[in-house]
């Protein structure tokens, strides 16, 4: 008698769990930056990975540490149609010096543009639906081809950002992909000497004021002394795009912990 037929199942399964998270976490407490990029990048323990960069104030240490190990690496760069042009021009000339080869630039459906957002002035009166048309669709489309994606975040950019850790699934993602937060535990300082000592240049909006840059109708100056992020969405009570949702992970790196390259 022959054996039942296997039936041919689609696993809908989410490719990582909590649990994953946590165990990478614990196995990379202790781990420098470097070491941590080189086991995702080359011996592939997050699957296939993509970076998801704004080519921002301080984007040039992740892809500079990424262009290290592997410059063919995928960076997927959303193109809102609403970048400040100094951004489009320091995402032409960095990936150029650091030898990037895979960059993706994601733009917005002409379609949804024409038929929620014509007049582009979305953002003055539902910054979320904007964001949602220009930035969540075109990245949710574009991450069907990978299982995880790096990310330049740190805790210490906002309050909304502290504890982050350097493994988290994407709560705003059902699929279940591993984003993974490298650069989670650096601050300020260790940015700046990083720029320093491997002379990186950086955004020419910086010097005028601007620590963290996004679209240009909704990012304004920010005066000493106030969270970095603060000149994102000003006057909305709005922290993230939403690209990034805040997970339940713990911080998982014991305080004392400094990053090495």
């Amino acid at each position: 008698m022959s054996q039942p037929r296997a039936i041919d199942r689609i696993d809908t399964a989410p490719a990582f769990t909590e649990a994953d998270a946590a165990a990478l976490n614990a196995r990379f407490a202790e781990a420098s930056t470097q070491e941590l990029l080189t086991a995702v990048l080359r011996e592939g323990i997050a699957g296939r990975l993509a970076v998801v960069s704004s080519f921002g104030a301080e984007s040039a240490v992740l892809l500079h540490l990424v262009a290290s190990i592997d410059p063919a690496t995928p960076v997927l760069f959303l193109d809102t149609l609403r970048h400040f042009p100094e951004t489009l021009a320091y995402r032409d000339s960095l990936a150029s010096q650091l030898g990037l080869t895979g960059i993706r630039n994601l733009t917005p459906d002409a379609a949804a543009l024409a038929a929620k957002d014509e007049a582009n002035l979305r953002w003055s009166y539902d910054p979320d639906g904007c964001c949602e048309i220009r930035k969540v669709v075109p990245l949710a489309r574009a991450l069907v081809d990978f299982d995880a994606t790096i990310t330049g975040r740190k805790g210490f950019q906002s309050e909304t950002r502290a504890g982050l850790p350097r493994f988290e699934i994407d709560h705003a993602d059902a699929a279940g992909r591993l984003k993974v937060n490298p650069l989670a535990n650096w601050n300020a300082a260790t940015i700046a000497a990083y720029f320093a000592e491997h002379d990186l240049p950086t955004h020419p909006l910086v010097a005028e004021g601007y620590p963290s840059i996004g679209c240009s109708p909704c990012t304004s100056k920010v005066a000493p002394g106030e969270d970095p992020r603060s000149g994102r969405w000003r006057g909305w009570d709005k922290t993230e795009c939403g690209i990034h949702v805040p997970g339940q992970s713990e911080g998982d790196l014991p305080p004392e912990f400094d990053p090495v390259f």
